[in-house]
């Protein structure tokens, strides 16, 4: 009971293992390494209050927490030699000195070294449970590959291989970060004026506030140890477009994109504000034109996720098999209507002959588009563009399907959403108790704006295809008006600016679409890919985010993030910008607060 009332250094906790057990723990160096890279002397203590000294047997075989502290901490100052140099302090203040020194240096190796063990067992059982998951999910197809694939070997595991190269990337940060930046304090000493003086430009790179961070982002070309290309790509594109949003966070909020407004003195004093338009909806037109273009021409590089979500929410346009038709025919499947659009746009978009009209005539739609002569053989007699007759053969008019599109898609995408929205706004249930008509039209709000956003994109999408072919010439632009529906079909974006969540929506979009463009160009050959391209992108992407962390990490707007970019760096798990407002601390350089020494 003692040991529970005390705190977890208390004398009452020492007194419970033997001094035998103790001294030969403390004197154990594979016990002392082990701990020391393993759990800190504070986790320790935690542990050993709440767990370890709970238990009976585990307290008596435990060390104490004394002993622990002793294991993992520096020696004592007494021991370390006086060795002194130019500009060192001597005696007991110098030893004192050194002792803190390398009590920081310990404590900072020791916990990087820790973290990057954590890392690396938690990414392999994290893939490990993936894995599991998968399998179970997806039973049947792992029966089926196991009888085929042989067994890899441990140093060839895609387990093994992305829980090494998160480790080794966290590792080699914290130890370039923290050498770059002690070779930036020794090159800033007055002692180091004569090299200063010697070599200007790479004393200037190497003092430079940036030094730090750019010197620790070679730590992501460790992400080369990890042998999955696709991987490796959506990471370094995830990261480079995070690391581009908080540069243009920071060139914005420091006044570089908009300018300055000029005061009474005639100096800029006022920061211009941003336009009410301007935001990250204008991403949408291009994103949406490039996939709307690849889905019709490159469906296999697309991603599925995307393909199937238009594809299975475009039925007044991708007609469906009727139930009246014949089972032993085939019917044209979505993907089929879609490469028949394609197969057009080749042909420059050829005339259209209703065979009702003509029930005699053979060969009126070319060998390449026979797939869909079961949609186009009843098509309406008035309809005279074979885009019409493939998308809606049984209306003549394309402003009518456009509004049954809408008649048929936006009610029930709007009841989806807002089951969607209600489930998300239970972690939030004090706003709707305090605030419940606001949280209720704002979910209402939401529903409506993303549900019109979604159906507006389709339907527009869609429907420029005919129009395009009924106001176009067949040679005008043929394969490239895919892109220009899409365009259209992006500005419904307008619809979700400001928007809560909106921002990752779009970022994501020109994510996936920047990625489709990449391959697209590749698999075309209009562009060669580079061996390794992905690791340097991702290692850009580091050294922007540590610039920019550097220079303004209010820029990095996510206090997730800024805590994650901290601990990434070695200063803990702390949102530094935001203690540094609250204390109203400036840096010791000014440049901000020095916590790596």
């Amino acid at each position: 009971m003692a040991s529970r009332a005390g705190g977890p250094c208390s004398k009452s906790s020492g007194s419970s293992t033997s001094p035998s057990v103790t001294a030969r723990s403390t004197s154990d160096p594979i016990l002392r390494n082990a701990l020391r890279y393993t759990i800190s002397a504070r986790e320790y203590a935690t542990l050993h209050k709440y767990v370890i000294s709970r238990s009976r047997a585990l307290k008596n075989r435990a060390p104490t927490v004394d002993s622990v502290e002793r294991m993992i901490g520096p020696p004592k100052p007494a021991q370390l030699p006086d060795t002194a140099g130019p500009g060192r302090k001597k005696g007991k203040a110098g030893k004192q000195e050194m002792a803190a020194a390398v009590r920081r240096d310990d404590d900072y190796n020791a916990r990087a070294i820790r973290h990057s063990i954590r890392v690396f067992v938690a990414t392999g059982a994290l893939m490990k449970l993936w894995g599991v998951a998968s399998a179970r999910l997806m039973w049947k197809k792992q029966d089926a590959a196991s009888t085929t694939e042989k067994k890899q070997p441990l140093h060839k595991s895609p387990t093994l291989r992305l829980s090494l190269s998160l480790s080794t990337i966290l590792l080699l940060y914290r130890i370039l970060f923290r050498f770059f930046n002690r070779l930036r304090a020794h090159l800033l000493d007055p002692s180091a004026a004569p090299f200063r003086l010697r070599n200007p430009k790479t004393a200037g790179a190497l003092t430079s506030p940036y030094a730090p961070a750019v010197g620790a982002s070679l730590a992501g070309l460790a992400l080369g140890v990890y042998p999955s290309r696709p991987l490796r790509v959506t990471i370094a594109l995830y990261t480079i477009f995070r690391a581009l949003e908080f540069g243009w966070n920071c060139a914005e909020e420091n006044g570089m994109v908009w300018g300055w407004i000029k005061g009474v003195s005639g100096r800029p004093d006022t920061k211009r504000p941003r336009p009410s338009w301007w935001g990250s909806w204008m991403l949408q037109p291009f994103a949406f034109g490039q996939l709307l273009h690849a889905l019709v021409f490159d469906r296999d590089i697309l991603p599925s996720f995307w393909s199937n979500l238009v594809l299975n929410n475009s039925a007044a346009y991708l007609q469906g098999r009727p139930e009246d038709y014949p089972s032993g025919l085939r019917w044209p499947q979505p993907g089929d209507i879609v490469d028949s659009l394609a197969q057009m746009a080749r042909l420059n978009w050829p005339a259209f002959i209703p065979p009702v009209l003509f029930p005699t005539k053979e060969d009126i739609l070319p060998a390449s588009l026979s797939p869909i002569s079961p949609i186009t053989s009843g098509a309406h007699p008035l309809i005279t563009a074979l885009s019409c007759a493939t998308l809606h053969p049984a209306d003549p008019s394309c402003t009518r399907t456009f509004l049954t599109f809408w008649l048929h898609s936006f009610p029930p995408l709007t009841r989806l959403l807002v089951v969607v929205y209600s489930a998300m706004l239970l972690p939030r249930f004090s706003a709707l108790y305090h605030f419940p008509v606001s949280t209720l039209r704002n979910l209402v709000s939401s529903a409506l704006r993303t549900a019109g956003f979604l159906t507006g994109s389709l339907a527009t999408a869609w429907s420029s295809i005919c129009f395009f072919q009924a106001w176009f010439p067949r040679t005008f632009l043929p394969t490239q008006r895919f892109f220009l529906g899409g365009f259209a079909a992006g500005l419904w974006a307008l619809l979700q600016q400001g928007r809560p969540g909106s921002r990752g929506v779009f970022l994501a979009s020109a994510k996936v679409s920047v990625e489709t463009l990449w391959k697209v160009g590749v698999k075309r050959r209009w562009w060669r890919a580079m061996k390794g391209g992905d690791v340097w992108v991702f290692a850009a992407a580091l050294m922007l985010t540590g610039v920019v962390y550097e220079r303004d990490a209010k820029a990095v707007r996510e206090g997730a993030w800024r805590k994650g970019i901290s601990w990434v760096r070695g200063e803990g798990w702390r949102d530094w910008a935001m203690e540094d407002e609250e204390e109203g601390d400036e840096g010791e350089d000014g440049e901000g607060r020095v916590k790596v020494e």
